[in-house]
């Protein structure tokens, strides 16, 4: 699994903030880029994984050139590929719609749960952190808990 940027979102019904995170794995599978943030809880899971993919696509639009993402949600691939199937989320699938635009090869796949630590953590963290937090940078800082096999800049 390579040139690939790998997302996640996060979510529960009693946070104050829902979560995102996302890395970039170059062709041979190492952490180029990765980055995560909170917002304001959303209406569900799912759309929290919907903000999540766009926040990923638009910020491979300013640092990279990456076409290709990976997600462990089913759902939310269903939905880039029959947006109009997804009625309660037209306004989220429109600007979507709208970024798709802008990767001429784009393509969203699957990434099973068990391939996903390393985003998957880094979105629970930014769920659970008690303030705003938007980072972007090549490893974790050290002040946020450590993921596996994650470099750390101290």
């Amino acid at each position: 699994m390579g040139n690939i940027c790998l997302l996640d979102g996060s979510w529960t019904s009693s946070a104050q903030f829902s979560g995102c995170g996302w890395v970039w794995m170059d062709s041979g599978g190492n952490i180029q880029l990765m980055g995560t943030r909170n917002f304001p809880r959303r209406e569900s899971a799912l759309h929290s994984e919907v903000e999540a993919l766009r926040w990923t696509m638009e910020n491979m639009l300013q640092h990279l050139s990456c076409q290709n993402f990976g997600t462990d949600c089913k759902e939310l691939i269903a939905m880039i590929k029959e947006p109009h199937a997804w009625l309660s989320f037209a306004t989220e699938l429109e600007r979507i719609e709208t970024l798709h635009i802008c990767f001429p090869d784009f393509n969203i796949s699957y990434v099973p749960r068990a391939h996903n630590q390393i985003y998957d953590f880094i979105a629970k963290t930014a769920r659970s952190f008690h303030r705003k937090l938007h980072f972007i940078g090549c490893s974790v800082l050290a002040w946020l808990p450590r993921p596996p096999q994650v470099l750390v800049i101290e």
